[in-house]
């Protein structure tokens, strides 16, 4: 979407004005960087940008893309192997 170059606020602009409802990402602190009070999507925050490490925690990922709200963030950051059933705190 040519979109590596943006940061942050850009980044969920971006997102917002093309549409999209959830951004998911393994950046830990854009939920805590952005005021996320009065934006249109939610963000999902995974354990990890690696696939491997987020191939076991699929299910969790959907069920917190499928809960996210506009304005809040879900945290899936303490999602590790093994550790399959928690599903953040969002």
């Amino acid at each position: 979407m040519g979109w590596s170059e943006l940061r942050n606020g850009d980044l969920l602009r971006a997102a917002e004005q093309d549409g999209f409802d959830v951004l998911v990402t393994a950046d830990r602190n854009l939920a805590y960087q952005q005021n996320l009070k009065d934006r249109k999507l939610g963000i999902v925050i995974l354990p990890s940008g690696q696939w491997p490490e987020v191939e076991p925690h699929v299910m969790a990922v959907v069920a917190a893309v499928g809960r996210s709200q506009p304005g809040g963030f879900v945290d899936l950051t303490t999602l590790r192997p093994g550790n399959k059933g928690h599903t953040g705190n969002g």
